[in-house]
């Protein structure tokens, strides 16, 4: 089991020598990250509020955000490339709403006419790096799209940095239906799940540097161990302390590969499905 949220793992935000694997963040496209693995392995992908472009084996998909942890290889192929989008933006760039995503994995041409997939896809092809082609195909995507709404960058921050959603609804200005609805389509959930997504990624970071369990639950918000652990069972479906030891250490515990790269190696829910 792979974190692509952070790049203390090894390698880029997953873990794992045979991968292949290696990211590095965009230089025009805000807050995205382009990467690339060698090709599908064992494991789980886990949910951190993302979207991804990939570019596999000649082919255009899209991963959709995820609310539970989702197996490694989902995806087949011999390699992959992709541009990770920040929480929220991707549904500009695509045109289409993340709740029509979530938790799937398609190809372009389901959600764009297919002259125009043939046309990007030749884009993408023409380039020695296909994380230079999707990069250019996110940057003229993003630029045709105008200005990124303000609201979707300052929810995600709030979020990330713990704020309540009854808190987050008031700074920006929405009753807390509206607060969903808007979420809804820009990351795929309510902001109650995309916070419990962040503060996973907060403690599994914390997790990945050494702190002991208790130590982790307190400085990632959690009300005490017990919920830090039934968390990351629902959202990474695995134990802290397994997803500690590392791959191979126990269930969940996976090899990092190409997971990450299709979008299979996120920490997040495997056993619950809810979207709040």
């Amino acid at each position: 089991m792979t974190d692509r949220a952070d790049s203390d793992s090894v390698p880029g935000s997953g873990s794992g020598s045979g991968s292949g694997y290696e990211e590095h963040p965009s230089r025009t496209v805000a807050g995205a990250v382009l990467w690339r693995a060698g090709g599908a392995g064992a494991g789980l992908v886990l949910p951190d509020g993302c979207m991804d472009l990939l570019w596999v084996d000649g082919r255009l998909l899209v991963a959709g955000p995820d609310t539970a942890a989702h197996p490694a290889g989902e995806v087949p192929g011999s390699g992959f490339a992709g541009i990770r989008l920040a929480p929220g933006t991707a549904p500009a760039l695509l045109g289409v709403p993340a709740r029509a995503l979530r938790d799937r994995r398609v190809e372009l041409a389901d959600l764009w006419p297919a002259a125009e997939v043939r046309r990007l896809t030749a884009l993408v092809a023409a380039y020695g790096d296909p994380r230079a082609g999707l990069e250019e195909l996110a940057r003229l995507r993003t630029a045709d799209g105008g200005p990124p709404d303000p609201l979707v960058a300052e929810v995600t921050a709030r979020l990330r940095a713990g704020q309540g959603v009854a808190a987050v609804a008031g700074a920006v200005g929405l009753g807390e239906r509206q607060l969903h609805r808007r979420s809804l389509d820009a990351f795929g959930y309510g902001p109650r799940t995309l916070g419990r997504i962040l503060r996973l990624q907060r403690a599994l970071a914390l997790t990945r540097r050494g702190l002991p369990p208790a130590a982790v639950a307190t400085a990632a918000g959690y009300a005490d161990q017990a919920h830090y652990t039934r968390e990351v069972r629902a959202l990474a479906g695995t134990t802290p302390g397994a997803y500690a030891a590392g791959p191979g250490a126990g269930a969940g515990a996976s090899a990092p590969a190409a997971s990450e790269a299709a979008k299979s190696e996120i920490p997040e829910p495997s056993g619950s499905r809810t979207t709040a």
